[in-house]
């Protein structure tokens, strides 16, 4: 088999995963396009209640995020996944049924119960070889970005034809599909890849809390969905005040969304050519502070409204994307899975608090004031990132190390620690693992030499 490219498995890992993580980011975003329009009739209905609604299911997500990983780690991955997946049906029946918009409300909140996340990314670690596993993360990330841009296109039409209800009711029937790829297309696991790579260690949460580099990415991120979740609050009642009627939301949505990220490509393409991460990133904060002045400035002008939506969509796609990438360069060697753990909890978090946020803002100060509070908070953010260091290109590898005792464990750590390339590298004795953070200079033969060797 050779290690150039994605083996058949692995192909299959990583498309049938991404499936089942696409359709359920697409049930949960669905929603956030049409609420605010659709769900006037429902009893209770306020713009506080409609942001609650819309960022209800970031609580629950945030709340069992890292418990739900732990547990596919104790009781195996798919089970875990099936199981969150029919809390996510049970959630979705529960709003398709609502009359009132705290049913609305409590379904959102079932549904964010079905927190697979990490188990989903636990178990492509433990399908795919330490190789290629950054191929199938990286087609599992591309499949939630796209899923978020279906979600544009599909809610606003199912909402013309179906309702709410019908809206749900086809996202109770996508997690229903969700479970049919789990069983049936996902293979089963022999062995887990190592904890470090992929689930919380609760022990490590706080230093990952405390870190300075990763503080600033977990903030940015809660700060990022926030304003999401809040401009999705206001933004559809603003477009229909500037003339465009709900129907037609997804002519704008969905085309400025793929606009967006073709203009987001060039500046992926110039930060890595750059080798200047930190000042692309400012770039792409930039640009949403731009959008969130236009929309806040010109709520009646339906060019100036489209265009921002455009801007706005580059810089999050841009931001979206690399934080992830960032967390994985800043974070300490083989405590990938702890960091990537208070990232997403950082992440729902900070969809829960956009919907407060911005439903109590539009109800207070209207359209003009949500956009104004979310330009506030990315100029907060555009403060924290000056303190933010480049990051060195490094990889990542994860290997498999024989070791019998703490004294062989930390002749390994040292030995692969002086290989050419090696810029950090650590054995854990309890998982017979190697974690290894390296620039080019390295050679893959040499380490797997030394793990081989010493005695």
């Amino acid at each position: 088999m050779s290690n150039n490219g994605l083996s058949k498995t692995e192909k299959k890992v990583a498309f049938s995963l991404a499936g089942v993580f696409g359709l359920r980011m697409m049930g949960l975003f669905m929603i956030m396009p049409v609420f605010a329009l659709y769900g006037q009739d429902l009893e209770g209905f306020s713009p506080l209640w409609v942001g609650i609604a819309i960022g209800a299911y970031g609580l629950t997500q945030a709340a069992l995020q890292i418990p739900m990983g732990i547990l596919s780690d104790k009781f195996g991955r798919k089970p875990i996944i099936l199981i969150g997946l029919v809390l996510f049906a049970i959630g979705s029946l529960v709003a398709a049924n609502a009359d009132t918009i705290y049913g609305v409300v409590a379904g959102r909140a079932i549904q964010g119960m079905g927190a697979i996340a990490a188990a989903v990314l636990a178990l492509a670690a433990d399908l795919t070889r330490d190789e290629q596993r950054t191929k199938v993360m990286a087609i599992i990330g591309m499949c939630i970005g796209f899923s978020f841009a279906l979600s544009l296109l599909v809610g606003p039409i199912v909402a013309q034809y179906l309702g709410l209800s019908g809206l749900f009711a086809m996202t109770a029937c996508l997690a229903v599909l969700g479970m049919f790829i789990v069983q049936f297309m996902v293979p089963t696991p022999v062995t887990h890849a190592p904890k470090g790579d992929t689930v919380a260690t609760p022990t490590k949460l706080k230093a990952m809390i405390t870190d300075p580099q990763l503080f600033r990415l977990d903030a940015g991120i809660f700060i990022l969905h926030l304003v999401l979740t809040a401009v999705f609050v206001a933004l559809p009642l603003d477009l229909v005040d500037a003339g465009l009627v709900k129907e037609k939301h997804w002519m704008l949505y969905f085309p400025a969304f793929i606009g967006a990220f073709f203009l987001m490509v060039p500046l992926m393409i110039i930060g890595v050519k750059k080798k200047n991460t930190k000042a692309t990133f400012q770039v792409s904060l930039l640009i949403m502070m731009l959008a969130l002045a236009s929309m806040a400035l010109f709520a009646d002008n339906l060019v100036v409204l489209s265009i921002a939506v455009v801007l706005f969509f580059t810089g999050f796609n841009y931001l979206e994307a690399s934080l992830p990438s960032l967390i994985a360069k800043f974070c300490p060697v083989g405590d990938k899975g702890s960091a990537m753990g208070v990232y997403s909890t950082s992440q729902f978090l900070g969809a829960f608090s956009g919907g407060l946020l911005g439903g109590g803002a539009y109800q207070l100060v209207g359209a003009a004031g949500v956009f104004g509070v979310a330009l506030c908070l990315m100029t907060i953010w555009l403060l924290l990132t000056l303190g933010m260091k480049n990051p060195v290109l490094l990889k990542s590898y994860t290997l498999e190390a024989t070791v019998e005792g703490k004294e062989q464990a930390k002749a390994m750590a040292t030995e692969l620690s002086l290989l050419p390339g090696v810029a950090e590298a650590i054995v854990v004795l309890e998982e017979r693992v190697a974690y290894l953070k390296v620039d080019e200079h390295f050679d893959l033969r040499e380490a797997r030499a030394v793990l081989g060797s010493v005695s």
